[in-house]
């Protein structure tokens, strides 16, 4: 598919997630957060963590904008918005970290949006992951420090999946950066048909993960303002990346690479990782070179088939 067919594709897919929260407002039901299992209706977002505890449920979210927060200690649970795209979290974090705090046996999180947190450490998030397997499916992540930041937990996989990430990131105020999505010692990082844009610093999606696999998304970085890489691949990884579109923009803190194996570290094997059918280019004339995959190690990962831009190098040993 044509890179402004699939843009176009993945707009339409996206759209309902970025009109449905102008709209929103803070609910009026005096318990929004109902557990589907139990039948059972809560005040507060925490309130019905605790009531699941370390067993399984669905907490099914009103219509409505919530300054709240809470923290899952235990068990497995799903945090669904009732109408997808109506539920929104502002600005509210728990433990200066994030709206959810998720260190249970798993989570899920379906059609939620998440916007403006940000705390003193300047990794304010969406979702702090601690620990466990996690799920992200049909979300929105904006105007934040950090849209996903992630603990190590190298038995657990984490997958986001027809999401959108933007107006993420930051590198100021003499503080490590922080970035759209920053995964560290997962067992396996895949994300799915993603949208990532407009990047305010570091870099889109970072990753110490062993494996990755990234299909299927959109990098869209035209109004990025003083953004990295597209995907950093920090201390490298088996895996697949295929089948991305990506679009440098001008404003760069750093241009010299659209993605990166192990530039702090080798710590996993790069030589089974694919790099395969992805469209790379600049988002307009700026008379600058680049190089596509940038490599800190002697491993040699397979990059076949990718459609690049005259200026991109496939890539080169730094």
């Amino acid at each position: 598919m044509a890179a402004t067919q699939y843009g176009l594709t993945m707009m339409r897919k996206f759209l309902p997630l970025l009109l449905v929260p102008l709209l929103a407002a803070a609910t009026n039901q005096p318990n929004p957060f109902g557990i589907m299992e139990t039948g059972r209706t809560y005040r507060t977002l925490g309130e019905a963590v605790a009531a699941v505890g370390d067993r399984s449920g669905t907490i099914v979210i009103a219509p409505g904008t919530y300054r709240q927060c809470a923290v899952q200690e235990a068990g497995v649970i799903t945090y669904r918005a009732q109408k997808p795209g109506s539920v929104v979290f502002d600005s509210t974090t728990c433990e200066g970290k994030a709206a959810l705090v998720l260190r249970g046996r798993a989570a899920t999180v379906e059609a939620i949006i998440f916007q403006n947190m940000r705390v003193p450490d300047g990794n304010g998030a969406g979702i702090r992951l601690e620990r466990g397997n996690l799920t992200v499916s049909a979300s929105l992540f904006r105007t934040s420090e950090e849209g996903i930041l992630t603990h190590d937990d190298p038995q657990s996989t984490i997958r986001i999946d027809h999401s959108i990430f933007g107006k993420l990131g930051r590198c100021d105020r003499d503080l490590d950066c922080a970035h759209s999505i920053y995964v560290g010692h997962y067992g396996h990082l895949i994300v799915t048909a993603t949208r990532f844009e407009a990047g305010m610093g570091g870099h889109y999606l970072k990753s110490r993960a062993a494996r990755v696999t990234i299909t299927g998304n959109v990098f869209d970085d035209r109004a990025g303002h003083l953004t990295n890489y597209m995907i950093d691949l920090s201390n490298g990884a088996s895996g697949l990346i295929a089948n991305n579109i990506m679009v440098q923009g001008r404003d760069k803190d750093n241009y010299s690479a659209f993605i990166t194996i192990a530039p702090e570290g080798r710590e996993w094997d790069s030589n089974g990782l694919q790099i395969r059918d992805n469209q790379a280019s600049f988002g307009g004339n700026y008379g600058r070179n680049s190089t596509f995959v940038a490599n800190w190690t002697n491993d040699r990962p397979q990059i076949i088939g990718n459609r690049l831009t005259t200026g991109i190098k496939v890539t080169d040993r730094r």
